[in-house]
C-alpha cells in the first residue's frame, strides 16, 4: 500500500479482539514514534506503553468511563516533556512539544494500521489522573491516549471537508 492508500483507508478503531500484539510490531510502533519529526530535534515527548489489564482499567476510568480503552491489548500514553522550555519558552512548551507528540502520534497509527492494527486517538481525559496513574515526573504531561489492537470491527470512511474548505491557493 503507498502511503497515501494507508492514510485514507486508516479508520478509529474502538472495538479491539482479544489477540495479543506480536513483540515485533510493537517494535515497529516504538520505531515509528521514535522517527517522528521534532520542533529543533529535541524530541520533547515520552510514551507509555501499557499492557497492564488494572492500568488500562484505571486509564479508561480517567477518560471519562470510555471503556473501550480498557479492551485493547495495548494502549500507549503519549506525552509532552516541559523541559523544552529551556530552549524555546512558552511557545516550546505550549506549540512545539505538542507538535512533537502529535507527529508520534500520527507515525504510530498509520503504523499501526499498515501492519493490520486498529487505534484510535483519545483526547478526552483527566490529566490529572492520568499523570497520577502512571506516576509521571512534573516535566511530562499526558495529552494523547492510543488503544492500539486487532479491530473487531472498521467502520466506513467518515465524510471529509472539500479542496476548498481545507486549501486556500496564494498566486
Amino acid at each position: 500500500m503507498s502511503i497515501l492508500e494507508i492514510i485514507k483507508s486508516r479508520r478509529s478503531i474502538r472495538d479491539f479482539t482479544d489477540r495479543e500484539i506480536p513483540g515485533e510490531m510493537i517494535e515497529a510502533l516504538i520505531e515509528a514514534v521514535r522517527w517522528a519529526p521534532s520542533a529543533g530535534n529535541l524530541q520533547s515527548r515520552k510514551f507509555y506503553f501499557v499492557l497492564n489489564r488494572e492500568t488500562k482499567m484505571e486509564l479508561a476510568r480517567a477518560a471519562f468511563n470510555q471503556h473501550f480503552i480498557a479492551k485493547a491489548p495495548l494502549v500507549a500514553v503519549a506525552c509532552l516533556d516541559r523541559r523544552i522550555a529551556a530552549r524555546y519558552g512558552d511557545r516550546g512548551v505550549n506549540l512545539y512539544s505538542i507538535q512533537d507528540v502529535a507527529a508520534s502520534v500520527e507515525n504510530m497509527l498509520l503504523t499501526a494500521h499498515e501492519l493490520g492494527l486498529g487505534s484510535v486517538w483519545v483526547g478526552a481525559f483527566n490529566e490529572y489522573d492520568v499523570a497520577e496513574i502512571l506516576e509521571l515526573p512534573d516535566n511530562l504531561r499526558p495529552v494523547a491516549i492510543v488503544p492500539i489492537g486487532y479491530p473487531a470491527r472498521t467502520p466506513g470512511a467518515p465524510p471529509r471537508a472539500s479542496k476548498d474548505d481545507v486549501i486556500t491557493f496564494i498566486l
